[in-house]
Protein backbone atom coordinates (compact mmCIF):
# COMPACT_ATOMS: atom_id res chain seq x y z
CA UNK A 1 0.00 0.00 0.00
CA UNK A 2 2.88 2.22 0.54
CA UNK A 3 3.96 1.52 -3.17
CA UNK A 4 0.55 2.81 -3.79
CA UNK A 5 0.90 6.29 -1.92
CA UNK A 6 4.26 6.57 -3.24
CA UNK A 7 3.04 6.45 -6.92
CA UNK A 8 -0.14 8.40 -6.01
CA UNK A 9 1.97 11.40 -4.89
CA UNK A 10 4.72 11.41 -7.77
CA UNK A 11 1.27 10.93 -10.54
CA UNK A 12 -0.48 14.02 -8.43
CA UNK A 13 2.76 15.93 -8.85
CA UNK A 14 3.54 15.25 -12.23
CA UNK A 15 -0.06 16.16 -13.54
CA UNK A 16 0.09 18.91 -11.54
CA UNK A 17 3.20 20.42 -13.37
CA UNK A 18 1.77 19.10 -16.93
CA UNK A 19 -1.63 21.21 -16.17
CA UNK A 20 -0.03 24.11 -14.27
CA UNK A 21 -1.59 26.17 -17.03
CA UNK A 22 -5.28 25.25 -15.82
CA UNK A 23 -5.25 26.86 -12.24
CA UNK A 24 -6.71 24.06 -10.94
CA UNK A 25 -6.29 22.00 -7.38
CA UNK A 26 -5.70 18.25 -7.58
CA UNK A 27 -9.61 18.04 -6.11
CA UNK A 28 -10.99 20.11 -9.00
CA UNK A 29 -8.62 17.86 -11.20
CA UNK A 30 -9.70 14.86 -10.49
CA UNK A 31 -13.69 15.89 -10.56
CA UNK A 32 -13.52 17.31 -13.43
CA UNK A 33 -11.79 13.68 -15.05
CA UNK A 34 -14.85 11.66 -13.30
CA UNK A 35 -17.40 13.96 -15.22
CA UNK A 36 -15.34 14.14 -18.81
CA UNK A 37 -17.39 10.96 -19.93
CA UNK A 38 -20.19 13.53 -20.60
CA UNK A 39 -22.22 11.67 -18.02
CA UNK A 40 -24.30 14.21 -15.14
CA UNK A 41 -23.50 12.90 -11.97
CA UNK A 42 -25.50 13.38 -8.62
CA UNK A 43 -23.51 14.97 -5.57
CA UNK A 44 -23.47 11.78 -3.53
CA UNK A 45 -22.29 10.12 -6.79
CA UNK A 46 -19.48 12.22 -7.54
CA UNK A 47 -18.53 12.35 -3.61
CA UNK A 48 -18.20 8.76 -3.60
CA UNK A 49 -16.62 8.59 -6.74
CA UNK A 50 -14.14 11.19 -5.85
CA UNK A 51 -13.64 10.05 -2.52
CA UNK A 52 -15.10 13.65 -1.48
CA UNK A 53 -16.87 14.60 1.65
CA UNK A 54 -20.53 16.26 0.85
CA UNK A 55 -18.83 19.74 2.59
CA UNK A 56 -15.58 19.57 0.33
CA UNK A 57 -17.32 18.79 -2.62
CA UNK A 58 -19.67 21.48 -2.37
CA UNK A 59 -17.29 23.85 -2.00
CA UNK A 60 -14.81 22.60 -4.67
CA UNK A 61 -18.43 22.47 -6.91
CA UNK A 62 -18.65 26.20 -6.02
CA UNK A 63 -15.58 27.12 -7.42
CA UNK A 64 -16.08 25.10 -10.66
CA UNK A 65 -19.38 26.35 -11.01
CA UNK A 66 -17.89 30.17 -10.56
CA UNK A 67 -15.32 29.19 -13.34
CA UNK A 68 -17.85 28.33 -15.25
CA UNK A 69 -16.62 24.65 -15.55
CA UNK A 70 -20.10 22.93 -14.33
CA UNK A 71 -23.46 23.69 -13.62
CA UNK A 72 -25.93 22.28 -10.67
CA UNK A 73 -29.44 21.31 -11.59
CA UNK A 74 -32.50 19.48 -10.60
CA UNK A 75 -32.55 16.44 -12.65
CA UNK A 76 -35.59 15.66 -14.78
CA UNK A 77 -38.13 14.07 -13.58
CA UNK A 78 -37.14 14.52 -9.59
CA UNK A 79 -36.18 18.09 -8.55
CA UNK A 80 -35.23 17.37 -4.78
CA UNK A 81 -31.80 15.16 -7.14
CA UNK A 82 -29.28 18.03 -7.63
CA UNK A 83 -27.24 16.85 -11.05
CA UNK A 84 -23.59 17.90 -11.50
CA UNK A 85 -22.75 18.19 -15.13
CA UNK A 86 -19.53 19.91 -17.66
CA UNK A 87 -20.38 22.89 -19.42
CA UNK A 88 -18.91 23.49 -22.77
CA UNK A 89 -15.52 24.88 -21.27
CA UNK A 90 -15.58 22.78 -18.64
CA UNK A 91 -15.82 19.77 -21.62
CA UNK A 92 -12.39 21.49 -22.87
CA UNK A 93 -11.04 21.42 -19.62
CA UNK A 94 -11.79 18.34 -18.64
CA UNK A 95 -10.86 16.80 -22.28
CA UNK A 96 -7.09 18.22 -21.56
CA UNK A 97 -7.71 16.24 -17.89
CA UNK A 98 -8.16 13.30 -19.82
CA UNK A 99 -5.15 13.32 -22.22
CA UNK A 100 -2.68 14.51 -19.61
CA UNK A 101 -3.72 11.56 -17.57
CA UNK A 102 -4.03 8.80 -20.62
CA UNK A 103 -0.87 10.09 -21.74
CA UNK A 104 0.92 9.75 -18.55
CA UNK A 105 -0.41 6.16 -17.82
CA UNK A 106 0.92 5.29 -21.74
CA UNK A 107 4.34 6.16 -20.30
CA UNK A 108 4.37 4.71 -16.66
CA UNK A 109 3.10 1.41 -18.93
CA UNK A 110 5.28 1.48 -22.04
CA UNK A 111 7.10 -1.47 -20.83
CA UNK A 112 5.22 -3.60 -19.28
CA UNK A 113 3.89 -6.77 -20.71
CA UNK A 114 -0.13 -6.71 -21.25
CA UNK A 115 -0.57 -9.25 -18.60
CA UNK A 116 0.90 -7.41 -16.43
CA UNK A 117 -1.11 -3.77 -17.17
CA UNK A 118 -3.98 -6.12 -16.82
CA UNK A 119 -3.00 -7.28 -13.62
CA UNK A 120 -2.67 -3.68 -12.79
CA UNK A 121 -5.99 -2.67 -13.54
CA UNK A 122 -7.72 -5.53 -11.49
CA UNK A 123 -5.71 -4.94 -8.33
CA UNK A 124 -6.94 -0.49 -9.08
CA UNK A 125 -10.17 -2.23 -9.20
CA UNK A 126 -10.25 -4.22 -6.20
CA UNK A 127 -9.05 -1.76 -4.15
CA UNK A 128 -11.61 1.12 -5.22
CA UNK A 129 -14.09 -1.12 -4.08
CA UNK A 130 -13.03 -2.19 -0.62
CA UNK A 131 -15.82 -1.10 1.79
CA UNK A 132 -15.01 2.14 3.98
Amino acid sequence: MLALQRATHVTLQILAATLVDLDLTASEINVLAILADGRGRTISELGAAAGTRPTTLTSLLDRLERRGHVTRGPRPGDRRVVVVELTASGRLVAGTIREALADLERRALVDLPPDAIAGFHAVLRALAEVPA
